[in-house]
């Protein structure tokens, strides 16, 4: 019996001596390399009293909510940061109480906030959606510093290449 609680000991010193710092060292390495500069916590700019700037573009991008982002006309707005400055996680709330989070350690784009909505409307067909267009964000600090309320319409502007315009304020009827 002593041989086996020698045996024991010798295991458990071993296995104190291993863990004692290279865990600690990987996680202080892959802390610092998981987050970009210049890119803040919602939180922190809460605290700061730091305010946020959507970006315009999102206004113009006449989106539907259940198709994918890469469907989007201006490929180029997707790359842009959705708030200035970038944050690394933001909510997008609903009128009608849905709350979808948009995130990205190294600052959440407008194809990362569509991402988000996407996920949540994409297996709705087109007449299930009330409002299926984005028309926007709106940050509204009074009511909560750390969310965007999203804005929808009911029908996208016609394209800028020109084309037919539809404006049947009655409804679809002909």
């Amino acid at each position: 019996m002593s041989a086996d609680t020698a045996e024991l000991t010798k295991v458990d010193s071993a296995i104190s001596g291993l863990s004692s710092s290279p865990p600690t060292e990987k996680k202080g390495h892959r802390r610092a390399s998981s987050s970009a500069a210049g890119v803040y916590n919602i939180d922190d700019l809460e605290k700061e009293g730091t305010e946020l700037q959507i970006a315009k573009e999102t206004q113009k991008l006449n989106w539907k909510l259940n198709t994918s982002p890469t469907t989007v006309e201006d490929k180029e707005v997707l790359k842009k940061f959705l708030t200035t400055p970038p944050v690394k996680k933001i909510d997008l709330h609903f009128p009608l109480g849905l709350k979808v989070t948009a995130r990205n350690l190294k600052g959440v784009t407008i194809k990362d906030a569509l991402d988000a909505i996407h996920k949540q409307f994409k297996k709705k067909a087109d007449d299930e959606l009330e409002l299926p267009v984005l028309a926007g964000f709106e940050w509204d600090k009074e009511e909560s510093w750390t969310r965007l309320i999203v804005h929808q319409k009911k029908e996208g502007a016609p394209s800028s290449g020109g084309g037919k315009k539809k404006k049947n304020k009655g409804g679809d009827e002909e």
